[in-house]
């Protein structure tokens, strides 16, 4: 059951620019005051049977492209939105480990809202905010000092830490087994 909206008029307060987070972003055309309901969300309203679906179909269909991107927004518990229609320009706010807005839903809307002052010309950034269960598959570009390489919502970031450092200490510990049996090898 896909809801058709009408075109998304323009934003007051962003732009589509090229960005060095992921092919393009949103960016403000003026400062942006805390709290500002910046932009809103829209696409298909689809059940969670067809988000599924569609799930799948987008995440095939942006491997091939390279991109990998899904749109699809949780709205509550019986649909999602698809935003993956030309009139959805909130569709390229990138993620970061270090967001200056984050998502909300107002009646039954999903919004952007600005988490403190954003002056004009920055790039409006959000927490996707990810489960750790499938990390590998989101790979963060960022740049935060807070990023940990992948797109993990912040409640799971303490947890994918973990995990990190713990293979990255198998890892050492493989390499200097190898390393002590290659020396033992070679005498």
């Amino acid at each position: 059951m896909a809801e058709v909206r009408k075109a998304q008029e323009s934003s007051e307060w962003v732009e589509i620019r090229n960005s060095k987070i992921h092919q393009r972003g949103l960016f403000a055309k003026k400062d942006i005051p805390e709290g500002t309901r910046i932009i809103q969300y829209v696409g298909d309203k689809i059940t969670k049977a067809e988000s599924e679906r569609r799930g799948v179909v987008h995440h095939e269909k942006g491997m091939i492209r390279g991109d990998g991107t899904v749109y699809i927004f949780t709205l509550n518990d019986r649909y999602d939105i698809d935003g993956d229609v030309p009139w959805n320009d909130a569709r390229f706010a990138n993620h970061s480990c270090d967001p200056n807005a984050h998502s909300d839903i107002f009646d039954h809307s999903i919004w952007l809202i600005a988490d403190r002052d954003i002056e004009k010309n920055e790039e409006i950034v959000y927490d996707y905010n990810f489960d750790a269960a499938s990390y590998k598959e989101h790979p963060c570009r960022c740049g935060s000092e807070k990023c940990l390489g992948y797109m993990v919502g912040a409640e799971y970031r303490s947890k994918l830490k973990k995990l990190l450092k713990t293979r990255e200490k198998g890892k050492q510990a493989g390499h200097q087994k190898r390393k002590k049996q290659n020396a033992g090898g070679t005498a």
